[in-house]
């Protein structure tokens, strides 16, 4: 039934269509005018300047300098100095020492104390390790107390590593001189 009414409804319109053929020239002047609608559409956008796209570059780098610099600061890793002023005089307090008594024991070192000395610098070596697996914890911690104890712990094992290294060099020196002076009497 519905095929009946469309075919009636085309019956009705049939002189209504336009079965006209274009005249000669038509399709070409149709292309004509596409295409002049296309170049004015393109002539209208106005032209970016030079100085725009070096600001969108120069803004690009600022925005991904100021990332990095921003993750730099969230991965640094928290040390005594961090916590609060007192222990970061702490912390300058035992890393002056340090330094000092190493020099020290590096001044003397000869071919007499060298296995002694050697040995010493790698507990340091592994106290250090330890140190930085400490900082480690104290960040993941939120600065707990008994991991700031274990650092300052492990502050004083390296000073006493390096007294004790010292007072050896010192007994092996005292040795050296009375056996020397036995030698001569």
């Amino acid at each position: 039934m519905k095929t009946d009414e469309i075919e009636e409804l085309f019956r009705d319109l049939k002189h209504e269509f336009d079965v006209e053929t274009p005249e000669l020239g038509h399709q070409q002047r149709f292309l004509d005018k596409l295409n002049s609608i296309n170049t004015n559409v393109v002539d209208n956008v106005p032209k970016r300047k030079s100085y725009t796209v070096i600001l969108s570059i120069a803004a690009s780098i600022m925005m991904f300098l100021g990332l990095f610099i921003f993750l730099q600061n969230k991965m640094e890793v928290n040390d005594l100095a961090g916590v609060s002023p007192e222990l970061s005089q702490t912390q300058d307090f035992f890393t002056t020492a340090i330094s000092s008594e190493l020099n020290k024991i590096k001044a003397q070192r000869s071919p007499e104390n060298e296995i002694l000395v050697s040995d010493a610098l790698k507990q340091m070596e592994l106290l250090e390790k330890n140190y930085e697996r400490l900082k480690l914890d104290l960040k993941e911690s939120g600065n707990d107390k008994r991991v700031i104890y274990a650092m300052i712990s492990n502050f004083q094992s390296r000073i006493d590593i390096l007294e004790n290294v010292l007072k050896s060099i010192e007994n092996l020196k005292e040795f050296k001189q009375l056996e020397q002076t036995q030698m001569t009497l």
